[in-house]
């Protein structure tokens, strides 16, 4: 049994470049014509579609995520309140002519508002690796120790598996968890050390998500755990935490802040130091309050206009 759902949205939605943007790796492309998009959230099948630039089909096997029916679910999943030309500032329309214009075609882009345990899990997956690497660490990961989840449609069965509890992922010995980080046994075990700490309450990501909590304490936080630096923390931040002034900064990241913001300190090596001063070299010209909103979008733009990269 499933549920179908058409969802019109008020403005354009490019579901495709957002779900494979690099900010989630818990999706997936399940038909041959690229058109669907399956994932579990909360232990429910869910299948998106496109139909048109504002309206996407939803399909899932259940009518309430999250305690949220569907529609609201998938609204506050993508964020769609947020005015996404307003996480710059007013004058980068002017400033900066050339960005702005290529931009324009990835402002359908959206952040999605993902599960924090999931998103600091598959974050500790992405350090210094592809997105394709990325996503199939992540994969592996839920296809051994998910559980099954399918929902049949159209007559034919779709097998997909949920994300690993904290407890389950904490209870793997590292050395055979190694085998789906590409037997990285460091990484391995920082991820069953943060699962560890997020099944014992030491890792507390419900009062983390405060967002009264000032974003270097958060970062810190975050931080004191083995496995995360400034980075990575930014990506919980942002991705899972809903902390949208979070700025996760990489080599791409550094890439376009040298070349379209001309910034000198960018050109050097990112140590802890030059992160923070890039964090507020960035926060002149994007809106404070959304910088790590503006930032994904100019990051995707960077990785596909310039670096010509693909994400799926």
């Amino acid at each position: 049994m499933y549920y179908m759902n058409s969802i019109v949205f008020d403005e354009r939605i490019d579901v495709k470049e957002t779900l494979f943007s690099g900010q989630s790796f818990l999706w997936t492309i399940i038909d041959d014509d690229s058109s669907y998009y399956a994932s579990v959230i909360d232990y429910v099948v869910i299948i998106l579609r496109q139909v048109s630039d504002i309206e996407v089909e939803v399909i899932t096997s259940d009518c309430f995520i999250n305690g949220r029916v569907i529609n609201d679910f998938i609204y506050n999943y993508f964020s769609v309140e947020i005015d996404i030309k307003s996480s710059l500032i007013d004058c980068f329309e002017y400033r900066y002519a050339d960005i702005w214009s290529m931009l324009q075609v990835y402002f359908s882009i959206r952040v999605l508002r993902q599960e924090p345990y999931e998103t600091l899990i598959t974050f500790m997956c992405a350090q210094g690796i592809g997105m394709h690497l990325i996503r199939k660490q992540v994969s592996m990961i839920t296809q051994a120790y998910g559980e099954k989840q399918s929902i049949t449609l159209s007559g034919k069965e779709i097998i997909l598996h949920s994300f690993p509890t904290s407890e389950r992922l904490s209870s793997v010995d590292p050395l055979v968890l190694s085998a789906c980080t590409n037997n990285n046994r460091i990484r391995a075990s920082n991820i069953v050390l943060a699962a560890q700490a997020v099944a014992d309450g030491k890792i507390d990501l419900q009062a983390l998500a405060n967002p009264a909590i000032p974003l270097a304490e958060l970062r810190n936080t975050l931080c004191q755990n083995r496995g995360i630096g400034y980075k990575i923390a930014d990506c919980i931040a942002l991705f899972g935490l809903g902390r949208f002034d979070a700025f996760p900064i990489d080599t791409h990241v550094k890439q376009y802040l040298a070349t379209w913001f001309n910034s000198t300190t960018a050109l050097r090596p990112l140590t802890p130091a030059r992160y923070l001063l890039l964090d507020a070299e960035a926060r002149t010209f994007l809106n404070p309050e959304l910088a790590g909103y503006a930032g994904h979008i100019l990051f995707h733009c960077w990785r596909k206009e310039v670096k010509k990269l693909r994400s799926f």
